[in-house]
């Protein structure tokens, strides 16, 4: 059977309807899988059953450049019958309208999709939708194809937004099953013509969300820390409104800052109150190191010894529990204060991180490599040490970032690089506490989130939830696994 409509990632489509009777092609909406599939069974009892899948390409032809008409050429192959298409990404209604004819030419379905819009942007996108039906009823006229049945576009997200920008809305109409919502491109079009702004809903003034930073002082066991966090939308004038918010506290990795989470602070402040941490030895924290008297040494940090400080830390920014994210190394840390702290720890967000080693030889192994890059650190300086760190294998992904050259000269503004390299070999995961069994007996809410393309994080992930697993019934029933195979894999979530 073929589910001839497609879907983009936008939830909900508009379908050119020809039902009978009806003046003007309407624009159903409809919820749909991604993938087209069809089952082709053939035969009778004995002989070979043959499945075959369809696809509809979505982000692959997002990242075409240059000449796109050319490299679509990879998509003829009949197992893609739909290619969805983002106006807004592929460079606009000329570029979405040739990619389109170039599908319908080779029997595919050119599927608009798009999100957020308001009731403007929707009616352009009604009518694009309604000229590329016409232009596929001219190609099939010509090449005398049957006509293929209703399209379905990804133009559903409209209903995301709270407000409008418009004094009046494109109209819209359940059928009487309830189970879709028509647009007319009539109506589309009036809508177009006699389009009125809605003036309350502009903000003439925005700043953004703002950033405040400040500085903590802890004393800890081994060391005393002057903090420097950053807080996002801390300046609000309604402090009882900020005080009554869910705190998330954010924790870098090794070489990272406060700074890396501020795109993220701002895009959750309004629902949150969220502050990020330069970690000891990173960004602009100040570490005092306790002496060894016999030695005269300077005495040894911790992952406990950094989360108990940090726990201090946070008793002083509120009195209530906090959400905690780590990335990496502030994973682990996250990770172990989850465990260990759960009457102020309410859960956490482990983003490619490890609960450690379990096998002693690996990790005398781990802690000796660690050591080693903490010497190099100390004898060839930062930039230089950025320059090697970064040439490996696992940064592939980031080197090809555009804002990678940024981020490497932000990495190297770290002020006191003794720290760092002291942080470097006494957080090394081989000197690390192993948490494997404590996993067992984790009464804490955790995501684990690790990179598509992260083979090794995805694999731990999936064994902590499996160690979590062996856990009592009682907590195998609050276990939710799932995994998002486009972005980030999602693979465990206690609730």
């Amino acid at each position: 059977m073929l589910l001839e409509k497609a879907l983009g990632l936008d939830g909900l489509e508009v379908q050119v309807s020809r039902e009978s009777g009806a003046s003007q092609p309407l624009y159903q909406q409809q919820g749909l899988n991604d993938v087209l599939m069809f089952e082709a069974l053939e035969g009778v009892e004995g002989r070979e059953t043959k499945e075959m899948t369809e696809k509809a390409l979505d982000e692959t032809i997002d990242n075409l450049k240059g000449d796109f008409l050319n490299k679509l050429q990879n998509f003829v192959h009949p197992g893609i019958v739909a290619i969805v298409i983002k106006p807004s990404v592929v460079g606009g209604f000329e570029n979405a309208a040739l990619i389109a004819k170039w599908a319908q030419l080779h029997d595919k379905m050119a599927v608009v999709s798009a999100s957020f819009e308001s009731s403007l942007s929707l009616s352009a996108y009604v009518q694009f939708a309604y000229y590329l039906e016409q232009q596929n009823v001219t190609i099939s006229r010509l090449r005398k194809r049957k006509l293929s049945a209703a399209v379905a576009h990804g133009l559903g997200t409209y209903q995301w937004l709270k407000e409008d920008v418009s004094t009046n809305h494109l109209e819209f109409h359940a059928s009487p099953n309830g189970d879709k919502i028509e647009a007319s491109v009539k109506n589309a079009d009036t809508f177009l013509r006699y389009f009125q702004i809605k003036d309350k809903t502009v903000q003439r003034i925005y700043n953004g969300e703002q950033l405040k930073s400040y500085r903590i002082e802890v004393n800890g066991d081994n060391f005393s820390c002057s903090f420097k966090l950053q807080e996002a939308d801390a300046d609000t004038k309604d402090w009882t409104e900020l005080m009554q918010k869910q705190v998330v506290v954010y924790l870098h990795g090794f070489l990272g800052t406060s700074q890396d989470w501020v795109p993220i602070m701002k895009a959750i402040s309004p629902t949150a109150r969220c502050i990020s941490i330069d970690l000891p030895g990173h960004g602009e924290s100040q570490v005092q190191w306790d002496m060894d008297k016999s030695s005269k040494q300077k005495l040894n940090i911790s992952v406990e010894s950094v989360a108990d400080i940090l726990m201090k830390l946070i008793c002083d920014i509120t009195s209530g529990g906090v959400i905690l994210v780590g990335y990496s190394m502030g994973a682990r840390i996250a990770l172990y204060m989850a465990l260990k702290y759960n009457e102020k720890i309410n859960g956490a967000v482990i983003i490619s991180g490890s609960p450690g080693l379990r096998d002693k030889a690996a990790k005398r192994i781990r802690s000796a490599q660690d050591e080693a890059r903490a010497h190099f650190l100390l004898a060839h300086g930062l930039q230089y040490f950025l320059d090697i760190w970064y040439a490996g294998s696992l940064w592939q992904s980031l080197r090809d970032h555009p804002h990678f050259n940024e981020i490497v000269r932000n990495r190297a503004k770290h002020s006191d690089i003794q720290v760092l390299a002291k942080v470097l070999s006494d957080l090394s995961i081989g000197k690390q506490m192993s948490l494997w069994e404590d996993l067992k007996h984790c009464q804490k809410p955790l995501l684990f989130i690790a990179g598509d393309k992260d083979i090794k994080f995805r694999d731990i992930s999936k064994q902590m939830c499996s160690e979590i697993r062996t856990c009592s019934e009682d907590l195998k029933e609050r276990i939710e696994f799932g995994i998002e195979q486009e972005v980030l894999h999602i693979v465990l979530h206690i609730s």
